[in-house]
C-alpha cells in the first residue's frame, strides 16, 4: 500500500515526561521507526492542565510529531499506543499531500515568504486603530 503523511497528536504522561523527556517523547519515534515509517518533524506543542483528568492525571505534555508511514501499519501502531503507559491520549490525522511542506516548515518554526506582509499590514492597522480609539477618547471627554 502507499505511504502517507500523518500527522500524530499524543498527550504524554507530564510526570514520566519531566523525569525522562529524551526517553518518553523517544518513544514515539521508535513505534514509527520500528513499523518502517520516517519522522519528518517531531517537537513537544504545549504542556498544561488538562479540561477532564485522564487516569487521574490533570496535567498533560503535548508532543506533535508528522510522520510517514505504510497505511497497512496503521493499526499496529495504534495497538502499540494503546498499551503504552506514557500516552494518555493520541490522535492522527492523514494529511493531504498538497499541505504536507506547509505544515512540516511551520511545525519546524520556519517563517513564509507571506508572513512578512501580512504582519506589516497588521501593525498598521493596530497603529490607525489606537489613533483612533485615542480620538474617540478625546471626543469623549469633552
Amino acid at each position: 500500500m502507499a505511504a502517507y503523511v500523518y500527522e500524530g497528536m499524543f498527550i504524554l504522561d507530564s510526570n514520566r515526561y519531566g523525569k525522562d523527556p529524551s526517553g518518553v517523547s523517544g518513544k514515539i519515534n521508535a513505534l514509527v521507526e520500528k513499523l518502517g515509517g520516517e519522522i519528518l518533524v517531531s517537537r513537544m506543542w504545549a504542556e498544561q492542565r488538562l479540561a477532564y483528568p485522564i487516569d487521574g492525571h490533570r496535567r498533560g505534555t503535548y508532543w506533535l510529531t508528522y510522520f510517514r508511514l505504510d497505511s497497512n501499519k496503521m493499526q499496529e501502531l495504534n495497538y502499540a499506543c494503546n498499551i503504552s503507559d506514557d500516552m494518555l491520549r493520541y490522535l492522527f490525522i492523514k494529511q493531504d499531500p498538497r499541505l504536507v511542506d506547509m505544515l512540516i516548515a511551520h511545525a519546524e518554526g520556519h517563517e513564509f515568504a507571506g508572513d512578512d506582509d501580512s504582519e506589516d499590514t497588521g501593525s498598521n492597522d493596530d497603529e490607525e486603530a489606537s489613533s483612533e480609539d485615542e480620538e474617540e477618547t478625546v471626543e469623549a471627554a469633552d
